[in-house]
């Protein structure tokens, strides 16, 4: 279902091709959209997460387009073996980044991940098999699951974790150290993992925001282009 957003842009529901099945996504383009920014979704969430959609509705404002997916059928959801599949969900955003750069519309336009958890893991891992991709933004994420692919990964990334989230913390700058692209580490004081606390999430839209925009603006590849 196609339907106008608040932008004079437009928002789609889409079914995205992989080896066996079809992913789940909303597609939302607004007017003169600088990319496209694909979210990979952490363990026991969806692309309806409250918290991943607020981020998105910032994005938009800024003409960044959107592309919020599950990674994971209903059936392969429920098996917590899945849940915590780091390649598999890898190959899926590659699939679906494959997917974006076919389509009419979207081909041409850069391309980043906002990876969430587990869902970071998996844009890292993604990330590091896709030499064209444009930026990573990681939010509470957990890139120890995807120590393999660290020093493989290209294109600038920005850590952003919660300065209440300890553990979490120490391996995101564990993580850092193993990173040879462009990177930042961005503490948001006072949130936990999930970012519930005031203004939390809000900092975290407003860092991701500018991320992308630079990414986006200068001189960046383009997936399919």
């Amino acid at each position: 279902m196609t339907s106008p957003d608040e932008d004079g842009g437009v928002a789609d529901d889409v079914r995205i091709p992989f080896d066996g099945g079809e992913l789940e996504g909303r597609l939302t383009l607004p007017s003169g959209a600088l990319g496209i920014v694909v979210f990979a979704h952490g363990s026991g969430s969806s692309r309806h997460s409250p918290r991943n959609r607020a981020v998105a509705d910032s994005l938009h404002r800024s003409a960044l387009g959107t592309l919020l997916l599950d990674l994971l059928t209903d059936d392969e959801a429920a098996d917590r073996a899945r849940v915590f599949d780091i390649d598999l969900l890898a190959k899926r955003l590659v699939a679906a980044t494959t997917w974006l750069g076919r389509d009419p519309d979207v081909g041409g336009l850069p391309v980043g991940y906002f990876g969430a958890s587990t869902g970071a893991a998996a844009a890292l891992s993604a990330a590091a098999a896709l030499p064209d991709l444009s930026a990573v933004v990681s939010r509470g994420g957990r890139p120890d699951l995807a120590v393999a692919s660290l020093a493989s990964v290209r294109c600038p990334t920005l850590l952003i974790v919660g300065g209440a989230d300890l553990e979490v913390l120490r391996l995101n700058e564990l993580a850092a150290a193993q990173l040879r692209c462009e990177h930042e580490t961005q503490v948001v004081p006072g949130a936990t993992h999930l970012f519930e606390e005031p203004g939390t999430l809000d900092a975290v839209a407003r860092l991701a925001e500018a991320w992308f925009v630079d990414a986006f603006t200068n001189d960046t590849p383009r997936v399919g282009g």
